[in-house]
This record gives C-alpha cells, sequence and structure tokens, in this order.
C-alpha cells in the first residue's frame, strides 16, 4: 500500500512538472511548491517538491537599474579615453572668468597675446644662389594661387595653411632625428619648429570656422599636401639653409595675402564677422573680437615665422650642437 501511494505521487509530480516546463517557456514563473500530505499509521508522511520552469531571475526593475549602471559605468569609460590618451580623465580646467575650459587640442597655459608690434616690412633680399633659388621659387609657386583663388583670401588662407603647417613638421622630425643619429643637443630647434608647426595649425583650425572648405577644395589639399610634403623632406634632407630660407620666403607672401585680406575687410567687401570661439581663447582676445582682430594676429605670427626661418637658414646646423652659442646668437639675418 506504502508502496503504490508512494508510486502514485512521483508519476503525479513527473507530469505536473512537464505542464509547468510546457508553460514557464513564455512567462518566467516564481517558485512553486508542490505538497503532497498521506496519512500513515496515525502520522503523517509529508513530501514536498519544488518545482521553477526556469532558474529564478530579478524583478523587472531591478534588471532595469543594473543595466542602467552598466551603461553609465562603459560611458565613464569611454569619456575617460576621449578626454585623455592617457586613459585617465583629466582634472577640471577653467577660464580666468571660472568657466569650463571647452578645449582638448591646447590648455590655458598654451594661449597668448600676439605681439603686433613685430615689423611687417622686413625682407631678406637674395644675396647668394641658393636665396635667389628660394626667393623665385616662391614667386612662381604664387601665380597658381593667384589664379585660383583670385581675392577670395578667406579660402586661400586656409589652403596656405595646410602647407604652412607642413615645414615645421619636417624640420622638427629630421632634426629630432639627426640628433639621436650623432647623440647632440637640438640647440632648441626641434621644439621652436614643432611648436611653429602647431601654431600654424590653430591658424588652420581657426579658419575652418570662418569658411567652410568644399569638396574640390578638400581634394585640392590633399593634392598639394602631399606633393609639397615630400618634396620639402627631400629639400631639407639636401639643403637645410634653402629649405629654411623657401620657407622664409613663404611667409612673406603669407603676410602680403593677410593684409589684403584686411584691405578687403576694411572696405567692407568682406563682412567683418565675429571671431569664432577658439581663437578668442587661443590668441586671448576680448570676447567682443572681430574677424579683423583674427587676421591681424595671424598675420603677426606669420611674421615671426618669417624672422625664425630666415635665421635658421644661416644658423640651424652651424650651431646646432652648441646650444650656449645658440642662445647668444642675434635674431638678425
Amino acid at each position: 500500500m506504502k508502496h503504490s501511494a508512494l508510486c502514485y505521487l512521483v508519476r503525479r509530480a513527473i507530469i505536473n512538472g512537464r505542464n509547468c516546463n510546457r508553460h514557464g517557456a513564455a512567462v518566467t514563473r516564481p517558485s512553486v511548491a508542490a505538497e503532497t500530505r498521506q496519512m500513515h499509521n496515525g502520522g503523517f508522511f509529508y513530501w514536498k517538491r519544488m518545482m521553477a520552469s526556469q532558474a529564478e531571475m530579478p524583478p523587472t526593475g531591478e534588471t532595469e537599474a543594473k543595466s542602467t549602471e552598466k551603461e553609465e559605468s562603459s560611458r565613464t569609460k569611454n569619456n575617460k579615453v576621449m578626454s585623455s590618451y592617457w586613459g585617465i580623465s583629466r582634472p577640471k580646467i577653467t577660464r580666468e572668468d571660472g568657466t569650463e575650459w571647452p578645449w582638448n587640442c591646447f590648455m590655458p597655459w598654451e594661449t597668448y597675446e600676439s605681439n603686433l608690434s613685430i615689423d611687417l616690412n622686413k625682407h631678406h633680399v637674395p644675396k647668394n644662389f641658393l636665396d635667389k633659388v628660394a626667393y623665385r621659387t616662391v614667386k612662381l609657386l604664387r601665380i597658381p594661387t593667384d589664379l585660383f583663388f583670385k581675392r577670395q583670401y578667406g579660402c586661400r588662407a586656409m589652403m596656405l595653411e595646410t602647407v604652412a603647417a607642413v615645414p615645421g613638421m619636417v624640420g622638427g622630425m629630421l632634426l629630432h632625428l639627426r640628433s639621436l643619429r650623432k647623440f647632440q643637443h637640438s640647440g632648441g630647434w626641434i621644439k621652436a619648429l614643432l611648436e611653429e608647426a602647431e601654431n600654424e595649425r590653430m591658424h588652420l583650425m581657426t579658419m575652418v570656422e570662418l569658411v567652410k572648405p568644399k569638396w574640390y577644395e578638400r581634394l585640392l589639399v590633399l593634392a598639394v599636401q602631399g606633393v609639397f610634403f615630400n618634396a620639402f623632406f627631400v629639400v631639407y634632407i639636401l639643403s637645410p639653409k634653402l629649405a629654411h630660407r623657401v620657407v622664409g620666403y613663404l611667409e612673406e607672401e603669407a603676410i602680403h595675402s593677410y593684409t589684403e585680406y584686411l584691405k578687403d575687410i576694411n572696405s567692407g567687401a568682406v563682412e567683418n564677422v565675429p571671431a569664432p570661439a577658439i581663437a578668442i581663447d587661443y590668441w586671448r582676445l576680448p570676447k567682443d573680437a572681430k574677424l579683423k582682430d583674427v587676421i591681424t594676429v595671424i598675420r603677426a605670427d606669420e611674421a615671426h615665422h618669417r624672422d625664425v626661418n630666415h635665421f635658421a637658414s644661416v644658423s640651424v646646423l652651424s650651431h646646432l650642437s652648441n646650444e650656449k652659442n645658440n642662445s647668444s646668437q642675434n635674431f638678425a639675418y
């Protein structure tokens, strides 16, 4: 009797379990306790079976909270990677007025006020064969530029800055490798040339805010930059003096172009729009600065690059290994 009752209960439990599994695929159920009691010899035979269609799942609200926490943690990690290439979020940086610093490409301690008193009319008269080659090469390169852009000085400036940022990077890179090969100091020229390249790049970032390049201008940038980079690389290897003299004359032409740009702004041919925020922060301009103020400080930067490259043409190699002599040289060429 006891054996038949036990078999009956086991069969019922198996049948109930199958029914639960059939319906539990669609709906997650909590644990179900099937209890059966059977009288035997004045006592109770108690048998209990715990059944569950699936593993117990946390409540829906708790699941959503955990998924939200995971998304926030992954977003925080991504932000850390985005804000710093070290994978560590940078400390909060603010402007002088207490507002948050919005730029990653430069920091407040890298900003400056441009020297507007610099002589814009200084010109290096070609004296030897290399000087004449550099001067006539630059004059020759100006012809297609004038034909293509005419008096569209915004587009011209944007195009020229994509080229102007190349020499400093090429020169700094090659001097860096030379310093490693010869176990010599650079006399500060590596840092100076790389800073020049970065400054020219900031000119480009500013001009892009003012002049939106068209698709064919972007293609022209690719072609011109590819040709100019390789050509300047070869020239710098063969003759750093010639390379720096070319850049010095290019900067003289840049000063001329920005002067003509200012003339069009003053005459009303070009609207004197508000300065981009990046220019205001980078050059520490007033909050109400205009396009004229931006072009003025960029032109002053180009005049400084002109002087540096004309000076480098006669001293970058002769004093490369002697920092003391470099520091005592006057900025005359």
